[in-house]
């Protein structure tokens, strides 16, 4: 039984997670979460025991300076709490409980069964896990963003893919289908990073998610500095690629991809969905930003990446270029070591 102290009782509470790792491709998704914890001025009411999942030659705990006292910061999942006064921009208010760490290192049944333990005591009415996965998708168009569920009724009910991968997983992956068998309805969103930069961070995917997770919760989320931030990744990855005819080469070959494959999606039913988000973020509250993730389309005054951990501004950093195998591009500069696809429930990346 989990005792919670000092949370009040929430109103139409949904449970918004991220984890870094496997399925935080570019950090998008833990950045994004990170964002509401930031913006809403998040309240930590809970954290997991560091001791019970996580290996600590894998992720390591760090040493810090406080007052000139050494103090150690765990490596672990936390939980706190934002409440949205205006939700929707009609004085209705919602509760969202967010979720943010690492993924673990071992015991990952407990480990969703103790979320869902502070799920069902908080009386959450669904669970969004956001991830990223690499894909054959270029920078310069809008982030794709697909949402995955195992339930065919609310797959129906939302708009969503029903989940039919098959391969690999991660927690994710583990924790919707701990959900499922929880009778939790769960979703998960999932952008698309460009793999030849990889990198971290890219706050253009996870303004993708944020906007995707506006859509689906019916919420305007304050943007600060991410659009701005986001205009900037864009121009400093356009710079690189200039550098580099062959790159330059191969971008325009998804663009074109893109493109064709994406000539079907300029309806009536997406256009209406980028208006109602400009009329939520109308109000003067929801922050600056009001761009949404795709193009260059105002504001180009920024030929640098913002730190968003430190507030410092810094140059684009190029990833070393290693090689690829014939066929599959020019030069990959994403990590090796973690596959192209960080996957979970995601969907499959086809390259179209």
């Amino acid at each position: 039984m989990i005792e919670l102290e000092g949370v009040p009782e929430l109103i139409d509470p949904v449970m918004v997670a991220a984890f870094e790792g496997w399925n935080d491709a570019g950090d998008a998704a833990s950045a994004a979460v990170a964002h509401l914890d930031r913006e809403w001025k998040g309240e930590v009411f809970a954290a997991l025991d560091a001791e019970d999942y996580y290996d600590f030659q894998v992720n390591r705990p760090t040493v810090f300076l406080d007052g000139g006292v050494r103090k150690i910061t765990w490596p672990t999942t936390r939980l706190s709490v934002v409440r949205v006064s205006d939700a929707n921009g009609k004085g209705r208010a919602r509760d969202l409980v967010l979720v943010r760490g690492i993924e673990p290192s071992m015991r990952w049944r407990s480990f969703c069964n103790e979320i869902l333990g502070f799920a069902h005591e908080l009386g959450v009415e669904m669970l969004v896990v956001l991830g990223s996965l690499l894909g054959d998708t270029p920078h310069t168009r809008p982030v794709p963003v697909s949402g995955v569920t195992s339930d065919a009724d609310l797959a129906r009910r939302l708009d969503l893919e029903e989940s039919r991968y098959e391969g690999p997983t991660g927690i994710v992956g583990i924790l919707q289908e701990a959900c499922t068998h929880a009778g939790v309805p769960a979703v998960s969103l999932w952008a698309a990073v460009p793999h030849y930069v990889s990198q971290p961070p890219n706050p253009k995917a996870s303004l993708a998610l944020l906007n995707r997770l506006e859509d689906l919760l019916d919420i305007s989320i304050p943007l600060g500095e991410l659009s701005e931030d986001a205009r900037a990744w864009q121009l400093g990855v356009d710079q690189l690629a200039a550098e580099d005819s062959e790159v330059a080469e191969y971008v325009q070959s998804l663009e074109e991809a893109r493109d064709t494959a994406d000539l079907p999606e300029a309806s009536g039913e997406a256009i209406a969905r980028e208006f109602e988000r400009y009329l939520r973020r109308r109000d003067p509250q929801s922050g600056p930003g009001v761009a949404t993730e795709g193009g260059l389309a105002e504001g180009r005054d920024s030929s640098y990446l913002r730190d968003t951990t430190s507030g410092r501004t810094r140059p684009p950093r190029p990833a070393p270029k290693e090689p690829r195998e014939p066929g599959t591009g020019p030069k990959d500069t994403g990590p090796s070591d973690s596959s192209r696809r960080p996957d979970e429930d995601g969907p499959e990346e086809s390259g179209d």
